[in-house]
């Protein structure tokens, strides 16, 4: 039972730890701001995901998984709130995607009239 539980942590983390070298490595090679913080924050929420699972599960029930559970809930909260700011902040600041220079900002678009 316990090389199971061994072996099933292990396999988690380093899952986990692939996840987060893709990340790591995706970021380097995505041409623009946006689409590097996509796949950023993409593998900012399984990577954590998955190792931290595999700290829970060789831990055991007590009070270290509690707490890994804990941090894994924060994680979980402010990792995609983070990346949506940022994305946000960047595009009120001017940096457009790639595809779209020259165009208007879909918030400067004349508003339709409904047919009421």
């Amino acid at each position: 039972m316990i090389e199971l539980q061994e072996l099933v942590a292990g396999l988690l983390v380093i899952t986990g730890s692939l996840f987060v070298l893709a990340g790591g490595i995706g970021a380097l090679r995505m041409p623009d701001f946006y689409t590097r913080i996509h796949g950023a924050s993409l593998t900012d929420s399984l990577g954590p995901v998955l190792v931290l699972g595999g700290l829970m599960v060789q831990a055991g029930l007590s009070l270290v998984t509690v707490k890994l559970a804990a941090v894994l809930l924060f994680l979980m909260v402010t990792a995609p709130t983070a990346s949506y700011a940022l994305a946000n902040a960047a595009l009120l600041a001017g940096l457009r995607p790639e595809g779209m220079q020259g165009r208007e900002p879909a918030s400067a678009a004349p508003e339709q009239e409904n047919g009421s």
